[in-house]
């Protein structure tokens, strides 16, 4: 062609980004839309212009969200601060102009390579609250009512089994610049790791604790004794994470003013 070749590459494609934000709580908008693409890049012009890269695509999720490979369950990160980023898909690379290949023996050539095919991959993303004290124990034990004493936090509390049905946080002032966050769970029951009750799904927000307070009933209305009660919960706690029933734990007496 009269000039000579004058093809640019085009532009790289765009990655896949997550990012931590502290503004968010939940992934729930990650439950109605499962396809995210970055923006393709765009092929060169002439003149030997390089083609615009394509953007990166950032999607937001809250700060303790472990991202894992659907495909193989590798845990591939943790994004535990705010602002932390972690690139899950790489954009693909671009292709090659013309101008390229021009040479000695071809002056003007037409050949031109595509761009390469960006990462694909399949995510599972798992959210697990911060906190540094988790609290432990059976339904009805106190929990609730011991974090809504020492925190902010107003969960619901009743008379009966299962009041608890979500986690709750509170923040403990110990003084105008120290502070700890508390976490409560639903309450466990005996066979909890094979489905019983609530089941352990909630355990997994007990996992970045430093340390547990078991909370045991020391009066049940029930009649059983407190002892079997803190057996039921060390075992439940193996059978989920032997990790997490090593942890430090600290042993809190409730419904003292209930004993003769």
């Amino acid at each position: 062609p009269k000039g000579g070749p004058d093809g640019g590459d085009g532009g790289n494609g765009g990655s896949v980004i997550i990012v931590a934000d502290s503004n968010l709580n939940t992934l729930v908008d990650y439950r109605y839309q499962r396809h995210f693409h970055a923006q393709n890049g765009e092929p060169g012009q002439g003149k030997n212009r390089t083609g615009k890269q394509g953007e990166d695509l950032f999607l937001s999720v809250p700060v303790g969200t472990t991202v894992i490979d659907d495909d193989t369950n590798e845990v591939l990160g943790d994004l535990t601060h705010d602002g932390q980023q972690m690139r899950v898909a790489q954009g693909g690379a671009h292709g090659l102009g013309n101008t390229r290949f021009k040479s000695s023996t071809n002056r003007a050539p037409r050949h031109t390579t595509l761009g390469q095919e960006g990462e694909a991959v399949n995510l599972r993303l798992e959210l697990k609250l911060l906190a540094d004290v988790g609290l432990v124990g059976l339904p009805n034990a106190g929990k609730s009512t011991l974090i809504g004493s020492v925190s902010a936090a107003s969960p619901k509390v009743a008379d009966y089994p299962f009041t608890t049905l979500v986690p709750n946080l509170g923040v403990v002032q110990l003084a105008p610049h120290r502070s700890f966050v508390m976490a409560d769970v639903p309450g466990l029951v005996a066979g909890a790791a094979d489905g019983a009750g609530l089941g352990v799904r909630f355990l997994k927000h007990l996992t970045r604790t430093r340390l547990l307070l078991h909370v045991l009933d020391i009066a049940p209305i029930d009649g059983s004794r407190p002892a079997e009660n803190f057996q039921i919960i060390q075992r439940e706690l193996a059978a989920f994470s032997p990790t997490l029933a090593a942890r430090e734990q600290w042993l809190v007496i409730s419904k003292t003013d209930l004993l003769p």
